[in-house]
């Protein structure tokens, strides 16, 4: 056999083929894309995006301080730590120096006092040397007026006069004693308010110095918080915390979250606010942990809407709470997340794809497939959700319709 008798016998089959294929396709009929109607439960869902968060978390803050707080060290984000571990450091150099100064004003204080106290001593000590010698004083006289009978009335006079004098002066003595106690006590009590004021300066100087380290109250998985102090003007995006960084007082820089029970917080456009209550079921899918789904349940819808300056013109939004049933060891807080929140679920309706049902003026329409005939019947509509219609009437179970309007399918009757 010739090469030229091979070819034409090879482009005689080619014809062929492509006429009995022809043929076939006329035999059964244009090819219409179809999907069986069928009969089960009818579940609308709402999707949101959110990210993961503990439930409940250990948050670290900055201590207050009257100087500027700087970090010199920082646990590295994501990393373990056990009871104890340093977590964030804090430049301590201010404080020290301050507790260096009022270390040098308690004792200064405290020598206040003593010279207080010497002084109180030294003249009680004077006053009373003074007192003893008066009332000896009195003591004579008084022994000397015993002898008034034998003295001549001058006499007798002056020692009434002296012993008068004498009591006088010891009397004055003591009223001497008193004041003088009391402004000594005084200055003793100004000086040891000085030494406790110096002495709260000074534990209190300690305290914010052992606050400037932060350790780890538990174990766990460290999260460093957002620094939005170095956020540039008009982002939204923060970068965490790290050394060299300042922060102010009572600024969160870290959270010990435990994932034994979180949650996904997400937002909700006002439209599909009234469409979503809580206990409402969810199912979660994390990004990072890929074909898996865990359990949950709408927890909390806030009552008050807040604008959204992610979008412009900012929208408002309700901040939606859905806690997990489940959980998965490879979860981390602020993972992103996906969550289809159930809206509706009817059960024991018809059921088709949503992309078999057309609009055909002011009706849907379905086109039922039947070998090569195909039947628009008017349908009406039960629910509409994105992936599913339940329908009230107009097809039946076990029917296929068409998932692709006939009408731009090539080959179909017009």
């Amino acid at each position: 056999m010739t090469k030229r008798t091979i070819a034409i016998t090879l482009v005689v089959i080619v014809i062929a083929s492509v006429a009995g294929v022809a043929r076939l396709r006329r035999d059964r009929g244009p090819v219409v894309p179809t999907a069986a109607v069928t009969k089960g439960t009818y579940i609308d869902y709402l999707q949101l995006r959110g990210e993961i968060k503990p439930i409940r978390s250990v948050t670290m803050t900055a201590p207050s301080s009257n100087s500027v707080l700087q970090i010199v060290e920082i646990a590295r984000n994501g990393s373990t730590v056990n009871p104890g571990d340093l977590v964030v450091q804090f430049d301590t150099t201010t404080q020290l120096r301050t507790l260096e100064q009022k270390n040098s004003e308690l004792k200064q204080a405290e020598s206040e006092i003593e010279k207080a106290e010497s002084e109180l001593r030294r003249r009680d000590q004077a006053v009373q040397s003074d007192l003893a010698a008066a009332k000896s004083l009195a003591d004579r006289a008084r022994l000397d007026l015993k002898q008034k009978e034998i003295k001549s009335p001058r006499d007798s006079e002056k020692l009434d006069i002296a012993l008068s004098n004498a009591e006088q002066h010891v009397k004055e003595l003591q009223q001497k004693i008193s004041a003088e106690r009391a402004s000594a006590t005084a200055d003793v009590n100004s000086a040891r308010q000085k030494r406790d004021k110096a002495l709260f300066d000074v534990r209190e100087t300690e305290r914010i110095i052992g606050n400037m380290t932060i350790k780890s109250p538990a174990s766990g998985s460290i999260n460093l918080l957002p620094n939005y102090r170095a956020a540039a003007m008009f982002s939204g995006n923060a970068p965490e915390f790290r050394a060299g960084d300042r922060a102010y007082n009572g600024a969160a820089i870290a959270e010990l979250p435990d994932l034994s029970t979180v949650q996904m917080s997400c937002h909700i456009d006002e439209e599909d606010r009234a469409r979503v209550q809580n206990g409402s079921p969810a199912l979660v899918r994390v990004d990072a942990i890929p074909g898996h789904e865990l359990a949950g349940s709408v927890a909390d819808i806030s009552l008050m809407a807040k604008p959204d300056f992610r979008s412009w013109p900012p929208t408002r939004n309700f901040d939606v709470l859905v806690t997990l049933k489940d959980t998965d060891s490879h979860l981390k807080s602020g993972m992103s997340a996906s969550a289809r929140i159930e809206l509706e679920h009817l059960a024991g309706v018809i059921l088709v794809p949503a992309t078999a049902v057309f609009q055909r003026g002011q009706a849907m329409v379905a086109f039922v497939v039947s070998g090569k005939k195909i039947d628009q019947r008017t349908v009406s509509i039960l629910r509409r959700g994105r992936d599913e219609i339940a329908i009230a009437s107009g097809l039946h179970e076990g029917e296929r319709v068409a998932t692709r309007d006939p009408e731009y399918i090539e080959g179909v009757a017009k």
